[in-house]
């Protein structure tokens, strides 16, 4: 950091109008993409348009100026040291747990599997999960993606007719669904990453490039005991979301334009102003006027509203619902939320047992929620809770693992690392290590 400090000090000399310019690109380029992202119509064009245009504008005065090589070393230097301070940081328990371990068990002799063809983009047909199932002695059931499918009927008939394994090849909705009729016989669930995004999937450490390989469990796996969540009496592996996201769900062009539609919402939620808020309460703990609130069987590494998508849950046999709540009540409070992430005031981030949501003032009897990303209107209130432990899951012994969340960046323990107290001299910083 210091040698970075020092490459631009080197081209003052260039004068320091240049480097102002920088600084000037920088503000300029922000406030762009806060147009873009918080105003509809000719203003999130020109947020657009100013957004792009800022940084060439500054890249070509550094070029003229002749002191591009200088910015770009001190680039360079700033990105090795935030990835060392990312290093540092690590602890070595995060690292231990990244892969739950469970019990050896015996193979299944009746396994039954729900495949969705058309899940993931057809995963199903481009890695032949249905062949391969079948020849490590599984029976299929296949859905007509052309019907609509009783997915947890289908699978209790399967349990009816002596199934000792249920297992399901797509989304994390349709999992949860059969997740639950495995949980109420006491039988093994089997997880095949064939969805879009495989969140559940992530979590338990599978590989999501190659569904085939979760298949491996009938043969070579382990079990492990992880939790279940319930909201209003439906099951739910990865998420509950409510208010600004759960409204974007619900709107008919979301499936085919998911990008497109967030993009349409986020105003609302910027400008602190014109969605519906939401009250809750997390075990004792009020949340008032949110305008978004996820609940996670189990918390989040990483509770922080702009990272959430690349977080990681490090453990799925908590016992504890993971609570993320977000009130923006205009520009400032937004910009806090994205300099700060989870320390911002805007920012409500805790773990409870219990999470009761109800609409806020003025609102209706119902609201939206997405579960596992399925949208759905509940009946206020609506409460989630967990099951801990409840859902034995069948997983191959041999299994990529979670990746392990970045860090965050916290300085004060940077330093406290890099210049540690030495005993005897006021107050120790913590435990040293040889």
């Amino acid at each position: 950091m210091a040698v970075a400090g020092v490459a631009l000090l080197a081209a003052l000399g260039s004068g320091p109008l240049v480097l102002l310019s920088g600084i000037v690109g920088l503000a300029a380029s922000a406030v762009g993409v806060w147009w873009f992202l918080a105003h509809r119509g000719p203003l999130r064009l020109l947020g657009a348009v100013l957004a792009v245009a800022a940084p060439l504008a500054t890249l070509y005065l550094y070029v003229v100026g002749g002191v591009w090589v200088n910015a770009l070393v001190a680039l360079g230097l700033w990105g090795v040291a935030l990835s060392c301070a990312r290093s540092a940081l690590r602890r070595p328990e995060d690292e231990r747990d990244a892969l739950m371990r469970g019990e050896s068990v015996p193979p299944p002799r009746r396994p039954v599997l729900i495949m969705n063809p058309k899940s993931g983009g057809g995963k199903v047909e481009r890695f032949r999960l249905v062949e391969r199932a079948e020849a490590l002695g599984a029976r299929v059931i296949l859905l007509d993606p052309s019907a609509p499918a009783d997915v947890a009927g289908l699978a209790r008939k399967a349990v009816a007719e002596g199934a000792d394994l249920l297992g399901v090849a797509g989304g994390d909705g349709t999992q949860a669904l059969v997740a639950e009729v495995a949980a109420e016989h006491d039988l093994p669930f089997l997880v095949v990453s064939a969805g879009t995004r495989n969140h559940f999937a992530l979590d338990l450490g599978l590989d999501r490039t190659d569904p085939s390989r979760c298949l491996d469990a009938l043969r070579d796996g382990e079990e492990l005991r992880v939790d279940l969540g319930d909201v209003a009496g439906r099951p739910f592996v990865n998420t509950v979301s409510f208010g600004v996201y759960a409204d974007v769900v619900q709107r008919p062009e979301y499936r085919d334009a998911k990008a497109g539609t967030a993009l349409d919402a986020l105003p609302d939620l910027l400008q602190g102003g014109e969605g519906d808020r939401l009250d809750a309460i997390a075990d004792s703990t009020p949340l008032t006027a949110q305008q978004a609130l996820l609940v996670s069987n189990n918390p989040y590494a990483a509770p922080d509203p702009f990272s959430t998508v690349a977080a990681r849950r490090t453990r799925l046999d908590g016992g504890e619902l993971g609570v993320i709540g977000v009130r923006v009540d205009g520009a400032a409070q937004a910009a806090e939320l994205a300099v700060l992430g989870n320390r911002a005031t805007g920012l409500n981030v805790l773990t409870a047992r219990k999470v009761e949501v109800g609409g806020g003032p003025g609102a209706g009897a119902v609201i939206s929620v997405a579960v596992d990303g399925e949208a759905l209107t509940l009946p206020t209130p609506v409460v989630c809770t967990l099951r801990p432990r409840a859902l034995r899951v069948l997983v191959p012994r041999d299994r990529p693992g979670s990746p392990v969340p970045p860090p965050p960046l916290d300085w004060r323990r940077l330093t406290r690392l890099a210049f540690p107290e030495e005993p005897g001299r006021g107050a120790p910083w913590g435990p040293r290590t040889p």
